[in-house]
């Protein structure tokens, strides 16, 4: 009969959730490039078209950002105070930007001309974005605590909102339906409007309202999922989530982060959302759960930050006046976010798209790999397989020709897993050889066997073993050589402490387990 190879048992261990498929994805944006400016940056967005330029603003300047090189391409300086939220249109064509004076001007992104200039408000302008639907008209957010819908063409304000109460620091057009905006105020409200009627048509966390769903600090963000159905803000450290088909309803409230959020951003399904903090962390959220998946630390406290509509680029502008941009190689098995021949990318004009190796390779033929063709022998040949045999591992080969004390000398290295070490004492067990292998050895070769005992006693998987190898090396074997070696004698000593200490400890799990069972008997009890 031939030899069968000691079995190396494997040991249930918990699912590690440092490292699971979500956490692996969001850890794929590495090498931080570092940008520095020299004040806040306050606003960063991505153009939705290809090739995805980003427009940073900082100080009295919005400059445009090339993905690939993190270079800038393009300033725009013409502003009268500090500039705020440098937004990019659908089509990559056109900025807007406002500022402190509460100027809020259209620019050419190539030319760097102004184009129009909405004059109107009285106080500082932190919001400019182009709706989705309709890239004519401009949403405009002011400290004068006004909301305008504007005419890009005409230069003129189609609606002004007048509800809100304090400063106005966020908003946005819904992106299915260019007659509904949502805003968030200092007031502490977030208020859904509707640009048909003029009216405020939802209020949410009224300081008046339910204890859940009511706003004790200034809103800094919001954003609506794309279907229009939800809605998300942010009010100091919480995170709210908003029903607003049900009329406005506060469904969740979370506080994942230890200071204010100051941005919020969906990845390009809106399966994600990426909020950013004071407290120098991105966290990422799954939408089904609200569990947060994955965290990002920087090292300055967040003001603004954005990803890529391609899901490359996570950028984030921070107090100090740095901005972080984080790359990912995307797989080529992963499909494309939209077709670089799309009638939607053929229509935006955005040939930069064309440039820098983004075509396609025309016209070049593929040359097949040579292979070296199979023998093929007759259909009805028989033949024998070969079978290899195994290679024994040193343990194995010494168990087999019954070197019992060498076989677990060689498992006492370093190198070998505990699990090999202990499955190997197993088997010495069941050939009642374990005294053999233990028998006859002096302090140098009784030293790894007290370490190994002394490492593994408290765990669960080899305590049960290490007693049973401890009673057989001290109370059988080894009690008549203590006191004539110090080392032996310390390693005796020390495994004596730590049973000791794992013994006070078992108790003490067992009153914390007695007293969750009385608990949780008496919860039972009391619903019945």
């Amino acid at each position: 009969m031939d030899y069968q190879p000691v079995v190396v048992r494997k040991h249930a261990r918990p699912a590690s959730t440092k490292h699971n498929a979500e956490s692996r994805y969001w850890r794929q944006y590495r090498h931080p490039v570092f940008i520095k400016e020299y004040a806040p940056v306050t606003s960063v967005h991505f153009s939705p078209a290809k090739p995805h330029r980003y427009a940073v603003t900082a100080a009295t300047r919005v400059q445009i950002y090339a993905p690939r090189t993190q270079k800038v391409t393009k300033t725009i300086s013409r502003f009268k105070d500090v500039a705020r939220s440098g937004c990019i249109r659908g089509d990559g064509k056109l900025v807007v930007a406002g500022d402190d004076s509460g100027l809020v001007q259209v620019f050419d992104i190539n030319s760097r001309a102004i184009l129009r200039t909405l004059d109107s408000h009285k106080q500082p302008v932190h919001v400019t974005k182009f709706s989705a639907l309709d890239q004519t008209q401009v949403l405009s957010c002011s400290d004068d605590t006004t909301v305008k819908l504007w005419d890009v063409p005409s230069q003129a304000a189609i609606t002004t909102f007048l509800d809100h109460t304090d400063y106005v620091r966020t908003g946005q057009v819904a992106s299915h339906n260019p007659h509904l905006i949502l805003t968030g105020s200092y007031d502490a409200t977030v208020r859904l409007f509707d640009s048909r009627t003029g009216e405020c048509e939802m209020l949410m966390g009224d300081p008046s309202g339910e204890a859940g769903a009511r706003n004790t600090a200034p809103v800094e963000q919001v954003l609506m999922f794309p279907s229009g159905t939800v809605a998300l803000s942010s009010a100091g450290p919480i995170l709210r989530v908003w029903d607003l088909v049900a009329g406005g309803r506060c469904v969740r409230a979370m506080s994942n982060h230890q200071k204010t959020i100051t941005s919020l951003a969906f990845n390009s399904d809106a399966s994600r959302v990426l909020t950013g903090g004071l407290d120098q962390m991105v966290k990422v959220y799954d939408v089904s759960t609200y569990r947060v998946v994955h965290t990002m630390r920087y090292p300055a406290p967040i003001l603004c930050m954005a990803i890529s509509p391609d899901e490359t680029h996570i950028a984030a502008g921070m107090s100090d006046g740095t901005l972080s941009v984080r790359r990912r190689q995307p797989k080529a098995s992963e499909p494309a976010a939209q077709d670089l021949f799309s009638v939607a990318s053929l229509r935006t004009g955005a040939f930069e798209s064309f440039l820098g190796g983004a075509l396609p390779e025309i016209g070049r033929g593929h040359v097949k790999e040579k292979k070296k063709s199979k023998p093929i022998g007759d259909v009805d040949e028989l033949k024998v397989e070969s079978k290899r045999k195994k290679r024994l591992r040193e343990y194995d080969r010494l168990l087999k020709n019954f070197k019992y004390s060498a076989a677990l000398d060689s498992v006492l290295r370093k190198n070998v897993p505990p699990t090999t070490t202990f499955s190997l004492i197993q088997e010495l067990i069941h050939r009642d050889g374990l005294r053999t292998a233990l028998a006859g050895r002096d302090d140098v070769l009784l030293e790894p066997v007290l370490r190994l005992l002394l490492k593994h006693v408290t765990d669960p998987r080899f305590g049960e073993m290490v007693c049973d190898v401890a009673n057989v090396v001290i109370a059988e074997m080894y009690t008549p050589v203590l006191g004539q070696s110090p080392l032996i004698d310390t390693l005796f000593v020390r495994l004596r402490k730590k049973v000791a200490a794992e013994i006070r400890f078992q108790k003490e799990l067992v009153k914390a387990k007695g007293a969750l069972d009385m608990l949780l008997a008496s919860a039972a009890l009391s619903v019945v």
